[in-house]
């Protein structure tokens, strides 16, 4: 199975310092890591916008909610094992 990614060139013009301060607070090796990098992270952002609306929206009562399971019983020994 293959994956294309579609991808667009196009041209921009930025201002030289902040994309130099926004390549430096990324971590980007190259210009367009650093423009993609902060796409990624306004659609993040916005993600967790979108999320957080949903929080505290639960109706009826909060019932608790086991987080892990419980340990699971250990099957029955079958004797000794002979050597």
């Amino acid at each position: 199975m293959a994956f294309f990614a579609i991808m667009k060139k196009t041209t921009m013009y930025l201002d030289e310092a902040e994309l130099e301060e926004a390549k430096a607070e990324l971590g980007a090796s190259s210009d367009a890591e650093t423009v993609r990098l902060a796409l990624q992270s306004v659609l993040r952002m916005a993600a967790y916008k979108r999320m957080k609306t949903f929080a505290g929206t639960e109706k009826g009562p909060l019932v608790d909610v086991p987080r892990r399971r419980e340990p699971a019983a250990r099957k029955p020994s079958r004797g000794k094992r002979s050597a």
